[in-house]
């Protein structure tokens, strides 16, 4: 897996043109089913993705903490919201809350998150390759393929099955 994860970076740079063009087509003229796909090619690579063996989205970019994600995980710390937020966030030059620092502070050495069942919304959703209106997401789709072996499975595959 490590290998994989080594090579992912020169990977997704040796296919951005490519899918820049691909996505840039897409978002002109999506099919009508394009949902459904992407959930089929989602579900496939997911049943012989195990996220446990990389983290890679843990060790090397960190999520958006929405104010629900923060008062969520902070009660679970039994912490005030503005004591979390001192103490694991910090805001970034979109106004966002964001990790102090990558990796994830609540990456644990065995891969597992300490905060799995209250974790942010950004980490439940990951890679979003199963979102709605797929489409309008392209660029974080590009990003992604850089970083998330899945990600990268997915996007090939869905260039295979639809011919733009």
């Amino acid at each position: 897996m490590q290998d994989i994860i080594n090579n992912l970076p020169k990977l997704a740079k040796d296919k951005h043109k490519e899918n820049k063009t691909f996505f840039t087509k897409l978002k002109k003229k999506a099919p009508k089913k394009l949902d459904y796909i992407m959930q089929e090619l989602h579900d496939e690579e997911f049943k012989s993705t195990d996220c446990l063996e990389c983290a890679n989205c843990c060790k090397t970019t960190g999520p958006l903490f929405t104010d629900k994600d923060v008062d969520r995980i902070a009660k679970h710390f039994k912490m005030k919201t503005q004591k979390f937020v001192e103490q694991f966030l910090r805001i970034d030059e979109d106004n966002d809350y964001v990790l102090q620092s990558v990796p994830c502070t609540f990456l644990g050495a065995d891969n597992y998150c300490s905060i799995y069942d209250v974790r942010p919304k950004a980490c439940s959703e990951f890679p979003h390759t199963d979102r709605k209106k797929f489409q309008q997401i392209s660029n974080l789709t590009m990003q992604n393929v850089a970083i998330c072996p899945a990600a990268f499975n997915i996007v090939e595959k869905m260039k295979e099955r639809i011919k733009l």
